[in-house]
Parts: C-alpha cells; sequence; structure tokens
C-alpha cells in the first residue's frame, strides 16, 4: 500500500462514490493522537459548489490547472491548545498523522489524495472561519484518478510517482551526523 500510492495530479472530474468522503474522514478519524486529543480540523467542499469555487481561489497558481477537476477541496488545520488551555505540542504532528490516514484510505478507495502547501494561507483561515487557537497547514485535493493526457504540461511529465530519499538520508542513529 505505501509503495503503490502516490499523489497524482489528473482527475476525472467527477463526484466522490457515495460514501467515500464518510470513509475518508473516518479513517482519518481513527489516527493516533497525544494524550487522544485529536486536534486535527478537516473543512471540505465539494466539487460544484460555491465553496469549492473559494476554495479553488485560495490555491497557487500552479496548482490551480490540475485541481480544477478534483472532486472535493480540503484545508486541514489543527488546534493548537487542549481543551484546559495547556499546548497540544504535537498538534502538527498528529494531524499529519490523520491526513495520512486519509490519504491511505483514499488509496484504498481507489482514489487520489494530493495534498499541497501552494495557496494562500492567510485567505485560507478566513474562508474557513478559523478560531483563534487553530492553524491551517495544508490543502488536499481528492478526486478519481484521470488521464495523464488529460492535464496540460508541465504536469503531464509528472504524472508519475517520484522517488523518494533513501532512509539514511532521514534516520540516524544516536545523533544527527557532523
Amino acid at each position: 500500500m505505501f509503495l503503490s500510492r502516490w499523489s497524482g495530479r489528473a482527475f476525472t472530474g467527477e463526484p466522490l462514490p457515495d460514501g467515500a468522503l464518510a470513509s475518508l474522514l473516518e479513517a482519518a478519524r481513527w489516527a493516533p493522537s497525544s494524550g487522544n486529543n485529536q486536534p486535527w480540523r478537516f473543512v471540505y467542499a465539494l466539487a460544484g459548489t460555491a465553496t469549492f469555487t473559494t476554495f479553488h481561489d485560495l490555491l497557487a497558481p500552479g496548482n490551480k490547472p490540475w485541481c480544477e477537476k478534483a472532486s472535493a477541496l480540503f484545508v486541514v488545520a489543527s488546534r493548537v491548545t487542549r481543551d484546559d488551555g495547556r499546548p497540544a505540542r504535537t498538534h502538527a504532528f498528529d494531524t499529519g498523522a490523520a491526513w495520512m490516514s486519509l490519504a491511505l484510505e483514499a488509496h484504498l478507495l481507489g482514489l487520489v489524495a494530493h495534498g499541497m502547501e501552494g495557496f494562500d494561507y492567510e485567505r485560507a483561515a478566513q474562508a474557513v472561519g478559523l478560531p483563534a487557537d487553530h492553524v491551517v497547514h495544508c490543502m488536499v485535493a481528492v478526486g478519481r484518478p484521470g488521464r495523464r493526457e488529460d492535464i496540460p504540461e508541465p504536469y503531464r511529465s509528472r504524472e508519475q510517482p517520484n522517488d523518494r530519499c533513501t532512509t539514511d538520508s532521514f534516520a540516524f542513529e544516536a545523533r544527527f551526523p557532523a
């Protein structure tokens, strides 16, 4: 599952299959979190709605063309405090686990989930009514996989799984290398 999942950009433009949105969010719900804090927040917009247009307008120019045919766009955020007001130090870590759960569930459902940092964070926070004790992390495009030939260049040539760093580039025994 880990080796075959990748973040494609080609979507068909079709709606999500029945039950898929609930299944994606349920997968995110069961992600591990420190002290069961569950700080993640997923605000979504389905294709064909005014909110989808609003979310699409938040995207950087390089993401807009290929996101046009996504079935849903998500703004992913997290709460930075716990219920008792203490800092939730692992809020971003936990939210990353929830996003990965959603991405893996999308893959299992035969969908594409593509996370992005290319968007206007401030406008996204305003668009979703982000509470003061929350922070925006990313946006995600989800949809049925489309054909590489149906997306414009330069995206078409990049529409394939890419390499990953070797483990020795990010895992070190005892200390970072000098």
